[in-house]
């Protein structure tokens, strides 16, 4: 499934999208390299960001549970600081194709 062109992702900078079966996932690109995390934190099962596509803390190091402060590893998704430490985020498996990045249904 087609999520978008790797041009609509500036590089290090999250953004969050919404597919069509109610998934919620945010999308942060590294060089040629996108990664992939549901949106969704493991504790309270909410979506991470506190307004659309604003994932990251103020160091824009870690990606950040805006309910409740959850620190989360943006290359690894594991949580180091907050109510869920080790726990981690679901990865999504992703593949940039021809310029487009698509959701792995596999």
């Amino acid at each position: 499934m087609k999520i978008c062109t790797l041009d609509d992702l500036m590089p290090d900078t999250p953004r969050g999208f919404d597919l069509d079966d109610g998934t919620a996932l945010l999308l942060i690109r590294r060089g040629d390299r996108v990664i992939a995390w549901r949106n969704s934190c493991p504790h309270r099962g909410i979506r991470l960001e506190w307004q659309p596509d604003q994932f990251l803390d103020y160091e824009k190091q870690f990606i950040q549970c805006a309910t409740h402060g959850a620190l989360f590893g943006i290359e690894d998704g594991i949580c180091i600081a907050g109510p869920c430490p080790g726990e981690q985020l679901e990865a999504l498996s992703v593949e940039v194709r021809d310029g487009e990045v698509w959701l792995r249904l596999d």
